[in-house]
């Protein structure tokens, strides 16, 4: 035990500093999969490889994803011949039919690779081109993974939230868009009417993953929306996390969220975007964890300590505050 909720850069940056507080062997990590994409053809999963890079010790600390000190000579050039089509710096969808043909982990999500919105680096992309083959050959997405944490050498079990397609679509005035275009192409800047999650009606969590959701769960400071609401809309998660032991870190400091788009997305959500927000979204969470500066009032069980992550000596100061909660519930 535990379980850890893995989304965004919250999780990972508190999975950095697990180690002195809990065994690596015994913690499972449930990843959230709404933000993939397919790009190029290849499958990109950005937040089973921040753990997987995070745990390895590759993980690029400065940005919170991809691998440090990577090259990106595939990336450039692909701008540079994209340039030289005069295609634009915009995302392209393949078309419609494209979207639910051929493999179908990447419904909903396809994207060309001209231009190549997202960053990949060299290396990053050798883990998309095995993920993929992987895939081609048969295997699940749990299977890929585990045989990924196991070429990374992680002593920590690394599950995909599902084997089924799920994506989160962000709606706005100018139309649907994958969360990752309205993130990383569009900088979080359009205003959102609704956040999606397309296929979770359809989709299961694997047998592992209600396993691994029987033990105590502790989700770091992740956005309630994208980084946990595709989790949340597979049936089964909300009424085992009702059933198990539950522990969260607030990503805000009372209204002042640390980092991304949670404020803009709780607020087009019908949520305060604040820490008592957060607990209105997450009625399952039994304890919380807060910053020192925090002054709200929960009507749950609260740990207060500095919640701020930038070192590893951090992650493991609120690793154990997160320990704590879960001794007081």
């Amino acid at each position: 035990m535990p379980t850890v909720l893995a989304g965004g850069t919250g999780t990972p940056k508190l999975l950095w500093g697990t180690d002195p507080v809990f065994d690596p062997e015994t913690v499972t990590v449930i990843a959230n999969t709404g933000d993939d994409v397919e790009l190029g053809g290849l499958l990109v999963c950005p937040d089973i490889d921040s753990v997987l890079y995070g745990r390895s010790d590759r993980l690029d600390r400065e940005r919170w994803w991809g691998q440090a000190n990577d090259t990106a000579t595939t990336n450039t050039e692909l701008a540079a011949l994209t340039e030289a089509l005069d295609r634009g710096d915009d995302p392209r969808y393949l078309p419609d039919t494209a979207q639910t043909a051929g493999r179908d982990l990447a419904r909903f999500r396809r994207f060309s690779a001209a231009p190549e919105f997202l960053h990949i680096g060299d290396r990053d992309r050798a883990v998309h081109l095995l993920r993929t083959s992987l895939l081609d050959e048969g295997h699940s997405l749990t299977a890929a993974t585990r045989q990924l944490a196991t070429a990374f050498g992680l002593s920590v079990s690394v599950l995909p939230m599902s084997d089924d397609p799920v994506a989160t679509i962000v709606h706005t005035p100018a139309g649907e868009m994958h969360f990752q275009e309205f993130w990383v192409a569009r900088g979080g800047e359009p205003t959102v009417s609704d956040v999606e999650f397309r296929g979770a009606k359809a989709a299961e969590p694997t047998q592992a993953v209600l396993d691994a959701l029987a033990e105590p769960v502790v989700i770091g400071p992740a956005n309630p929306i994208t980084s946990l609401g595709p989790m949340l809309a597979l049936a089964g998660v909300p009424a085992a996390l009702s059933e198990t032991t539950v522990v969260a870190v607030s990503p805000f400091i009372e209204d002042q969220v640390f980092s991304g788009p949670a404020a803009k997305l709780m607020r087009a959500e019908g949520y305060e975007a604040s820490t008592a927000g957060v607990a209105a979204a997450l009625p399952f969470v039994d304890a919380f964890v807060l910053d020192t500066a925090d002054g709200t009032n929960l009507d749950r069980p609260t740990i207060r300590t500095d919640t701020k992550i930038e070192t590893k000596a951090d992650a493991t100061r609120v690793a154990r505050a997160t320990k704590a909660a879960l001794e007081v519930v």
